[in-house]
């Protein structure tokens, strides 16, 4: 038999839920959902408007940087043109443009090549005789050969230079051994003289 308790009528009049029936006993307001509705469609307008407004300030912007359109500033359709076909006499002369791009070029390896030529050409001037000015009669001679009469004639005597008095604690630079013997073979070079060692040495094998 169902009784009705006063607590409920109590707890209803104040607003506050009753869970004592395990059930909710009112309905949801209709008209919180249409204005919830109402509020969420003028949103939705007012940013639409935003929106179209701030596009319509940058475009006619752009129009204004841009300026008036021309022949030569026109929006063109390239999709009809579809892909292109490949043009072996353009690609020809693309190849011939390329090989006689003046200096300096792009390398088309990690320079060891480059490097390697460079030392070719220092051998070449180092290790034989070439004219230097042949209207005076200068001859670069190869190096060995100038050590030969530095060796015979000495060096010319610069004169004495005064020294400062050395500090407490300083010592003079005493040169025990050359500094250097010359510039050093990249491994790109060595790697190329042990093959072309190893090619020299193959008709011998086959002897």
């Amino acid at each position: 038999m169902f009784t009705h308790n006063p607590h409920d009528s109590e707890q209803e009049k104040r607003g506050m839920p009753n869970a004592s029936k395990g059930f909710e006993v009112s309905d949801a307001r209709v008209s919180g959902v249409v204005i919830f509705l109402v509020a969420l469609c003028i949103f939705a307008v007012v940013v639409a408007v935003m929106a179209y407004g701030v596009g319509k300030v940058l475009n006619a912007r752009m129009a204004k940087e841009d300026g008036p359109p021309s022949r030569w500033a026109q929006p063109v359709d390239v999709r009809p043109l579809g892909n292109m076909p490949s043009n072996p006499e353009l690609q020809n002369k693309m190849t011939e443009l390329t090989d006689r791009f003046p200096m300096p070029r792009l390398q088309t390896d990690d320079g060891s090549q480059d490097v390697a030529d460079l030392h070719a050409r220092e051998d070449l001037l180092l290790e034989n005789y070439s004219w230097v000015d042949p209207s005076q009669g200068k001859v670069r001679i190869p190096i060995e050969r100038a050590m030969e009469l530095i060796a015979q004639r000495g060096l010319p005597v610069a004169p004495a230079v005064e020294q400062a008095l050395l500090l407490t604690g300083d010592q003079r630079p005493t040169i025990g051994v050359p500094l250097t013997n010359g510039f050093a073979r990249t491994s790109y070079e060595l790697d190329q003289a042990a093959a072309q060692r190893v090619e020299s040495k193959r008709p011998d094998q086959h002897k």
